[in-house]
């Protein structure tokens, strides 16, 4: 999606600007670390749990859903090593599953599996053999592109692991420990199953001094990484790794690119947070719209868009400009245009911000609904995974009930298949894409 998740239109959590190392956020010299954390989950040892499987974590209440907060967690077999795989117990004392365990994380037990088999190391190489084994020979993927969504954290059994195919490059996103330092022997399998040679990989800077991961200490890629050229459905896309958002390029909105090109044949189109321009060569090229215009804040991305527009020889306004702010004038200016399109940042990113990120995606869609002539296409889309699908639709009809007007609504669609979620963890379902006629 334009999956998770910049100064650009207004993408700013999706923001992948260079930040100061790990090692810059140490503290200065000659001030004093602070203590370290007292380990909170060692009690008492239940009653029986002596012929438990070690290392073990005990439930104070049964949940299937992968992210495990303190308040859910009893006791613990004495000190754990951060980043261990351990074996999870009910609060009745049977064998729930095992999970990655690290105290300091704000999930200190992130489940990769339930059930009541011991499931070890060998186990978690299984998860990702599964998971390239569904795109490659379940979805077959490689038939229509080489950009696909490898694995997709706690949906495919690995909490804390993004992986991207892009051409001969596999981009990493890693939010544990326990990833981190299972990276040495899952790259080369990676590689292996996907049938490529380079790599990047990536962790957000905050949740790596959480985790207790040292980004100096990444697997080095067999060779330089910083550009690579995609084929999406007949289209090339260059993808920047250095200037690039998340794990590069938002390979989630692949199937709803090609749906929104069938649809604006002869069409005056308005690709609002267009980011590298995705919906906008498609429509042009595969769809035969007539006129498009690609508006994005971020100058890195534009710049990406008109190269994207150049390698496969399409004409397209991109304008670099904030997607409310220009919005705004085309209402004063009158201009309607037959398709309009929204796919703007996670504006909600946690609970504290929710109502603030609703109202954001009300504007957005109030002033996207004034740029559609009467019976045009409206495309809207919300990457925010804690905002339901009916949550995000009742926002939507506002913003058009605000103004008189109506949606005929033609459906809801995702993600890709290469992106699922699990029944457990619905705010893994993120990526939300409404259909509509603007009457």
């Amino acid at each position: 999606m334009n999956d998770s998740h910049s100064p650009r239109s207004p993408r700013n959590p999706r923001d992948s600007r260079s930040k100061p190392s790990y090692r810059d956020r140490r503290p200065p010299a000659g001030r004093p670390r602070s203590a370290p954390k007292k380990n909170l989950f060692v009690n008492k040892s239940p009653e029986g749990s002596e012929s438990w499987l070690s290392p073990w974590v005990e439930l104070k209440y049964f949940t299937y859903n992968p992210a495990v907060f303190p308040r859910m967690l009893g006791s613990v077999s004495g000190e754990i090593a951060p980043g261990s795989l351990v074996h999870v117990y009910d609060k009745n004392g049977e064998l729930f599953g095992s999970g990655f365990w690290n105290e300091t994380s704000r999930t200190p037990l992130r489940m990769v599996y339930h059930g009541r088999d011991v499931f070890g190391e060998l186990e978690l190489d299984a998860a990702l053999e599964r998971a390239v084994k569904l795109r490659r020979d379940i979805l077959r993927l490689d038939e229509t592109t080489n950009a696909y969504r490898v694995l997709h954290g706690d949906s495919d059994g690995v909490g804390g692991l993004v992986v991207d195919r892009y051409a001969d490059v596999l981009s990493l996103e890693v939010s544990t420990l326990a990833v981190w330092q299972r990276l040495g022997r899952w790259l080369p399998l990676l590689h292996r199953l996907c049938g490529t040679g380079r790599h990047v990989i990536q962790a957000d800077e905050g949740i790596a001094r959480m985790e207790g991961i040292r980004l100096e200490d990444a697997p080095e890629s067999s060779a330089p990484v910083k550009l690579v050229k995609i084929v999406e459905n007949g289209i090339t896309y260059e993808v920047d790794f250095a200037q690039g958002h998340k794990t590069g390029f938002f390979c989630d909105q692949r199937d709803n690119r090609l749906k929104f090109a069938s649809l604006v044949k002869g069409a005056t189109v308005l690709d609002l947070c267009c980011y590298s321009g995705g919906f906008s060569i498609a429509a042009k090229m595969l769809g035969g719209a007539a006129e498009v215009t690609g508006v994005d804040l971020d100058e890195k991305a534009i710049a990406m868009a008109k190269r994207n527009g150049n390698i496969n020889q399409q004409r397209i306004d991109f304008v670099h400009a904030d997607a409310f702010v220009y919005a705004r004038q085309m209402v004063r200016n009158g201009r309607l245009f037959d398709a309009v399109l929204l796919d703007p940042p996670k504006f909600i990113i946690g609970r504290d911000g929710f109502e603030e990120g609703i109202k954001k995606y009300h504007d957005l869609n109030m002033l996207g609904l004034q740029c559609v002539r009467p019976g045009g296409l409206f495309v809207t889309c919300s990457c925010s995974g804690l905002l339901s699908p009916s949550e995000f639709e009742q926002t939507v009809v506002k913003a058009a009930q605000r103004q008189g007007r109506k949606l005929q609504i033609m459906g809801m669609t995702g993600p890709g298949w290469d992106h699922p979620y699990l029944s457990t963890y619905p705010e893994g379902r993120y990526l939300k894409v409404l259909w509509a006629i603007a009457l």
